[in-house]
């Protein structure tokens, strides 16, 4: 059984992803995907929180934000009841957490009776985006005081910020901020202060429950390792914590690329399953109330038959 907990379209997410929500559902069941997370990212709702792409307009920018979401929402239900016989399709968003501000937000959009979950992120540290490009990197870098490892810091305190408050059952990509480092591979453990709010980061996510996404869009991006990286994996699953497959897709071309390497990844580590949610479709399921979401999980085994 093939599945990813985090995908994205250019039909919601114009400029950052391509192609329509639907073609890339009908490319999962073609690749055997039996179930499918719809994630695309939540509504921003400051001109500071808006890509350069989103600039030349900034306030019809931000205004088209929330009524696509309430428009992919619409959709993707659609969609799950169209494809119901052919995949399991999860109705999702990605939050961010650019800064505490967000934590309402978050639960406001949470509450949809289609929302069946969210993947708690951080992509900005000092309301700056640190996946974009190097220059936006560098000026977080310039913004923690001109040095990485602090920047590092200032990354897992935000996380840990967003883990108390939002609680997510997913983390998304638990290492971003190691994408546009000068050493996206270093051992992070010769920062003690670094490796410290780590542990605890991952202390706090065992304690909730929550389940780190192997995503497998680090390899595409031409990290060596997904995120997150062995090191981080190693100590996670020390922890006692469970591990959910993504593939952070912006695109059909994306689909489960480099699913066989992230595979391998984990069998390296001694990890025999990963977890996806199974929706229960009880009479008002996603209509007037929220599906019940049970927890399954997924041996390698079976998921290798797929990506050999």
């Amino acid at each position: 059984m093939a599945f990813t907990m985090h995908s994205h379209s250019g039909q919601f997410c114009p400029g950052h992803a391509v192609d329509q929500l639907e073609d890339i559902i009908l490319h999962a069941i073609s690749l055997g995907y039996k179930t499918i997370g719809l994630t695309e990212h939540m509504p921003r709702y400051e001109e500071r929180d808006l890509y350069p792409e989103e600039l030349s307009d900034p306030q019809a920018s931000l205004q088209a934000l929330p009524p696509r979401h309430e428009s992919y929402l619409i959709e993707a239900r659609r969609l799950q009841q169209k494809y119901a016989s052919q995949i399991h399709i999860i109705i999702a968003f990605e939050a961010e957490f650019i800064r505490p501000s967000y934590t309402p937000l978050v639960q406001s959009l949470n509450e949809s009776p289609f929302v069946d979950y969210f993947i708690g992120s951080v992509h900005h540290v000092h309301s700056i985006p640190i996946d974009y490009d190097k220059a936006t990197y560098a000026a977080a870098v310039a913004a923690a005081g001109g040095s990485e490892e602090r920047l590092y810091e200032d990354y897992y305190d935000l996380q840990y910020e967003m883990l108390q408050a939002l609680k997510p059952r997913i983390v998304g990509h638990f290492d971003l901020i190691r994408l546009m480092s000068e050493d996206p591979g270093r051992d992070v453990r010769q920062w003690p202060g670094v490796w410290q709010k780590i542990r605890r980061n991952l202390e706090y996510a065992a304690q909730i429950g929550a389940w780190l996404e192997c995503n497998s869009a680090a390899l595409r991006k031409g990290l060596d390792e997904p995120y997150p990286g062995r090191i981080i994996s190693e100590e996670w699953l020390q922890l006692g914590g469970k591990f959910t497959m993504s593939d952070d897709s912006h695109g059909i071309a994306q689909v489960a690329t480099n699913y066989s390497r992230a595979l391998s990844f984990l069998e390296s580590l001694g990890v025999e399953q990963v977890w996806t949610f199974q929706r229960q479709n009880h009479l008002e399921a996603g209509e007037t109330s929220k599906a019940t979401l049970n927890d399954v999980g997924v041996s390698l085994k079976d998921f290798r038959q797929h990506f050999p």
